[in-house]
């Protein structure tokens, strides 16, 4: 049996029907771009988080970008981005003719709250916080930290769709938030895709200005912007796979706690930690061990595949080593890196297959 780390077809089935006939539907129709699926979805996906506005995006990275440029932060400012994320989190910054300073992380791989204290500077106009893995940072205390200080939160949620801190959706706590429906986040298109949530009228406006060259109408330019769009027909599909998203994480949630009982004092394995009061949407499954590459090639050749998430932390990345490597090195970030491996989860995964891992994982250890 041979178990894959990711299978999207699975996570269709029984409703792929649904989805067909929606993208059928806008195809006789011609409604492409914008229409009422864009709309219906912009109003569902605010609905579930319990935010005021949301605004269909083309992708997770022009939602970042676009979000940073709506809060016109000072030029030459520092944003704060954690070490350990995907590289759109920190390009959106550069993109924005901002200066990147990354914190380090902790135990939760997300902000490590002691590193950010150090961070924060007069310079500091932004922290981007990134719910790594669907795991929720510890929101409260940075909020503490940015207190008084006119430092502006972007929550980066490409991997917390309904994750939650204190019953609350992460997305709902910064000034603005963003989100990726890429195909392989726990709800995705069949495509690129991305949104951006606020509270704050003047911030969604902005925003849809920014994304629609300049303007709420079309030939009125007010000011210089680009071209971003989160297109209809996958927006139908999105509209239909979010009525499956609680299903979907109450399921990882689930498999997620049997890796952790299974697996708990096997070797030197250690599980990502999670925060108090707060729900994980366990988009990724990930623990750590020093024989991090040795397991990845046991297991792939008993037929399970895994992955990294990610192999080098921002700071060493070339386009970033000449500037941040230095403060970088020190980092956790960059001493777990050879330790972390993202096993199978999601619905392709049973309790047969979960079994499977666990085994292989055990008997690696035994070996």
């Amino acid at each position: 049996m041979k178990i894959s780390f990711l299978d999207l077809k699975k996570q269709i089935n029984g409703f792929d029907k649904k989805i067909f006939n929606s993208i059928k539907k806008n195809i006789i129709n011609s409604a492409f771009v914008g229409g009422k699926d864009l709309i219906d979805f912009q109003k569902k996906f605010s609905k579930y988080l319990n935010v005021k506005f949301c605004l269909g995006v083309a992708n997770g990275t022009d939602a970042l970008e676009i979000a940073i440029r709506s809060l016109s932060l000072k030029k030459n400012s520092e944003v704060i981005v954690p070490a350990n994320t995907w590289i759109s989190t920190a390009e959106a910054v550069i993109n924005n003719n901002l200066n990147v300073k990354f914190v380090d992380i902790d135990e939760t791989h997300n902000i490590c709250i002691k590193d950010l204290k150090k961070k924060i500077s007069k310079k500091t106009s932004a922290i981007i916080i990134v719910h790594l893995f669907g795991n929720p940072a510890n929101i409260n205390q940075i909020k503490k930290l940015s207190k008084n200080k006119s430092i502006k939160l972007i929550e980066d949620c490409a991997q917390s769709h309904g994750s939650e801190y204190n019953k609350k959706k992460t997305g709902t706590f910064g000034d603005i938030s963003t989100f990726s429906f890429f195909p392989s986040k726990n709800l995705g298109c069949f495509g690129d895709g991305g949104c951006i949530v606020t509270n704050k009228k003047s911030l969604f406006l902005k925003a849809k200005k920014i994304a629609n060259h300049g303007g709420l109408k079309k030939n009125n330019h007010l000011i210089v912007g680009r071209n971003s769009r989160l297109d209809n027909i996958q927006a139908g599909i999105l509209n239909i796979k979010l009525n499956y998203l609680d299903k979907w994480i109450n399921l990882r949630e689930k498999q997620a706690k049997f890796y952790r009982y299974n697996l708990n004092g096997v070797g030197d394995i250690r599980f990502v930690k999670q925060i108090e009061n707060s729900k994980s949407s366990n988009h990724l499954f990930v623990i750590k061990t020093s024989k991090r590459n040795e397991l990845k090639e046991y297991l792939l050749r008993n037929g399970i595949s895994t992955a990294i998430h990610y192999p080098s932390p921002l700071p060493e990345l070339p386009v970033f080593r000449k500037k941040h490597k230095s403060y970088g090195i020190k980092m956790n970030a960059t001493r777990w890196k050879n330790s972390i491996i993202s096993l199978p989860i999601g619905e392709h995964m049973d309790t047969l297959k979960l079994k499977k891992v666990c085994l292989c994982i055990k008997s690696f250890f035994d070996a």
